[in-house]
């Protein structure tokens, strides 16, 4: 008997008689190491055929879709192509890429009036065969939804592990989710802003905000303006 297994965000496509009749076109891509993450959830939009998926290399080359833009270059092509305002934008990135390079798209977005972005992750399940297991991601806001967020800074160790913050305070990875539902306590909303070192590679500061999503909370990551 054979097996077909269809992933999602394949950097090539499958051109199956199989998986053509029964499941949508499967969007091209750009194949990227994503970072691991346990508390994502579900995004099936981002592999419509017109989802705007950004993805960011190893050395942090940007491309939209499949073509290859310079952070300026992006919000030009975002501008010029049209988009379903309810519509979300996600980044691909991977997990060794810079962080600093992850902010361009970020910024861009913000130029492009998105109020949030999706971080497509990779998680530690195998699908069964003969499944097909749609892309998952963390959601992050680009603006605080109040003036209550938690302050988190993750800084550069040059060790494997980043020092963190919250509320000014070090914390060690181990107790950043104990740290982070004490800062939560009686607030109305729960929201988490985190600042984090240009030159930390992406899968540290993914790791923090798999924390967050972890206790409820939101992520916010502020772009600045281009």
């Amino acid at each position: 008997m054979k097996y077909l297994m269809c992933v999602c965000l394949l950097a090539v496509s499958i051109n199956s008689p199989h998986a053509s009749s029964q499941t949508p076109p499967l969007q091209k891509g750009v194949s990227v190491q994503m970072a691991v993450t346990n508390n994502a959830s579900p995004m099936p939009e981002a592999d419509k055929q017109d989802a705007w998926v950004i993805a960011v290399s190893s050395t942090g080359k940007l491309y939209f879709g499949t073509q290859p833009v310079t952070p300026q270059q992006l919000v030009e092509e975002m501008k010029m192509r049209p988009r379903n305002r309810n519509a979300k934008i996600y980044i691909k990135a991977d997990s060794r890429a810079p962080y600093a390079n992850v902010k361009k798209v970020l910024e861009a977005a913000k130029v492009l009036l998105f109020s949030g972005a999706v971080l497509l992750t990779k998680q530690p399940e195998s699908p069964a065969l003969g499944t097909m297991i749609p892309p998952k991601g963390l959601e992050v806001l680009l603006t605080a939804p109040s003036s209550q967020a938690v302050p988190v800074r993750v800084l550069a160790s040059g060790q494997k592990l980043p020092e963190l913050e919250v509320n000014d305070r070090a914390v060690s990875i181990a107790g950043l989710q104990s740290a982070l539902n004490q800062a939560l306590q009686n607030r109305s909303e729960k929201a988490v802003q985190i600042s984090a070192d240009s030159q930390l590679p992406f899968a540290q500061v993914v790791a923090v905000i798999d924390a967050i999503r972890s206790v409820g909370a939101k992520t916010v990551l502020p772009a600045s303006e281009m």
